[in-house]
């Protein structure tokens, strides 16, 4: 293949944007030298892609017309057929317009896994509206009503099995009922918008209140209309769906696989027998240190994001199978940086941009980071969402006017570190939020964990600020030698990164998000200290 002129294009993509770079600007002053400039466009831009202006249901409903018998997904003993979903999609799509729901609009989606779930999501697509997805197993009182209130949802869909207690006010219209009904609808004729929000995802809130972010038809389309996102799904590609619906990764499962005609297999309680069937997979590193490549004979791609992805875990899946890692928060749509990794790379990174996505490594002033030296992350381009509900001084906060695509354009601060290597790869440090001061001195806890990672038999590795002067690790299983494990911290990092203790488990604990839940350590850490003292 002809070697691509990254520079020209990435200039060429922002004036077709409508702005200039402001490293171009006559008068700019930047830090970079002529070099470093050059390459922060190159390294920086993602290539140009052209995608569809369509809302992501409008896909699934193209694959329905065309083959309708064919299977969209399965579920237990549970199928249903593209054209199955299609009809049982428009008559709860009729019934949501009865009740007043209408371009604009927003539904909570309050279910369990399973083929409702889809069902309610095309449904709630069809009338214009955004799906706000939550798991009725682990959603709480508080929590439903923080969120109907801040996305003014005044409609709930529930299912029969999985009841939901709603507030005064609110309407909740079960899947299952309105599925059982098997009469006809015809599909709303509701002109599709693609800069129309797709679905509103709450942030976990472990560090607060819960955000809600809205994505819209044209970031996800951006993501998942094109390589690498697509993960190469075709008509009959199966699928696995195994994360949490309250996980925006879910979508990447769910929509993408609808969206290219696949057959999505969603999981029951064993997440492992679902990825046995699969070709395609999609999950957190700690999730996939759960599986064992070797039993996944018909697995194709598989493809993890986040959080950080041990380099053992990457190099064992690669082997098998097209591995990617990939980095990006919610806000940035799933992820919007991708790389395949191989197990013969010199380094695991997280790849380049997404097509029409931008990276920038910032100083904390917000201006250009020599290449190679660590910085935050700021993300722009098609991927960047429209931002939080109700909540202005957020955004304010962590959206900015992107100065060098200009135009208008938005870019998000992700708060994650990283640098550039020499051949335009981003490294990836962890979060602004994982970095600590023990004994006066700056530590990446990721940094620590990533050296245990590397201890024999260790598969996945959580450190925890205990105090100020003491850090407390854990690691999976319980067969690592401990001893061993602190020895290869102190060996290869300073004496203050060494934890005080290295806990030996099973399996670490997650979140309902599938991440590690380093909450529940510091207090498994802080029991530990208690015992021995």
């Amino acid at each position: 293949m002809p070697e691509v002129d990254y520079t020209q294009r990435s200039i060429n993509y922002v004036k077709r944007k409508g702005g200039t770079p402001l490293l171009e600007k006559r008068g700019t002053r930047s830090a970079l030298d002529e070099r470093d400039r050059h390459l922060f466009r190159r390294f920086g831009w993602g290539p140009a892609r052209v995608v569809p202006r369509v809302a992501i249901h409008e896909t699934i409903e193209k694959h329905a017309a065309a083959t309708p018998s064919a299977t969209a997904a399965e579920h237990g003993g549970d199928r249903i057929t593209y054209g199955e979903l299609e009809r049982d999609a428009n008559r709860l799509a009729a019934r949501l317009i009865a009740h007043g729901v209408r371009p604009g609009g927003r539904v909570a989606l309050v279910v369990r896994r399973g083929i409702p779930m889809l069902i309610g999501i095309l449904a709630i697509l069809k009338t214009g509206a955004a799906y706000v997805p939550q798991d009725a197993k682990m959603i709480r009182n508080p929590a439903l009503r923080h969120i109907l209130r801040t996305t003014g949802s005044t409609i709930v869909l529930t299912q029969s099995d999985a009841p939901v207690e709603l507030p005064p006010g609110i309407t909740g219209i079960d899947i299952d009922q309105v599925r059982a009904e098997r009469t006809d609808a015809p599909a709303p004729r509701i002109p599709a918008d693609p800069e129309r929000a797709c679905y509103i995802l709450f942030t976990s809130g472990t560090t607060g209140t819960p955000n809600g972010v809205a994505v819209t038809h044209a970031n996800l389309a951006n993501l998942l209309l094109t390589e690498p996102g697509d993960l190469g799904i075709r008509p009959g590609t199966t699928v696995g769906q195994i994360l949490n619906i309250a996980f925006d990764m879910a979508a990447w499962e769910i929509l993408g696989c609808l969206a290219h005609g696949g057959t999505l297999l969603i999981r029951g309680d064993d997440i492992a027998a679902t990825a046995r069937r699969a070709e395609v997979l999609i999950a957190t590193p700690t999730i996939l240190s759960r599986i064992d490549p070797e039993s996944c004979q018909r697995i194709r791609t598989v493809a993890v994001a986040g959080e950080p992805c041990p380099r053992a875990l990457a190099d064992r899946w690669a082997a098998r199978c097209a591995f990617y890692n990939g980095c990006g928060p919610t806000e940035t749509t799933i992820v919007n940086t991708m790389q395949r990794h191989h197990p013969g790379a010199a380094r695991l990174t997280i790849g380049r941009p997404t097509p029409n996505n931008t990276v920038y490594i910032l100083d904390e002033h917000r201006n250009p980071c020599p290449i190679g030296e660590v910085g935050e992350m700021w993300a722009g381009g098609d991927g960047v969402s429209a931002g939080y509900l109700a909540n202005p001084e957020l955004n304010a906060e962590r959206y900015s006017p992107d100065p060098f695509l200009g135009g208008g354009r938005t870019m998000f601060r992700t708060r994650d570190l990283g640098r550039w290597t020499a051949d335009g790869e981003l490294e990836h440090f962890g979060r602004t939020d994982d970095q600590v001061k023990i004994r006066g001195f700056r530590v990446e806890l990721d940094a620590v964990s990533a050296v245990l990672e590397g201890v024999p038999g260790c598969v996945r590795a959580a450190t925890v600020k205990l105090d100020d002067r003491t850090l407390a690790s854990f690691v999976q299983p319980a067969t690592v030698d401990p001893a061993l494990a602190r020895k290869v911290v102190a060996e290869a990092l300073p004496y203050y990164c060494v934890p005080e203790a290295v806990h030996l488990l099973e399996a670490l604990p997650l979140t309902d998000r599938g991440k590690i839940d380093k909450p529940r350590l510091l207090r498994l850490a802080r029991l530990g200290r208690e015992a021995t003292s």
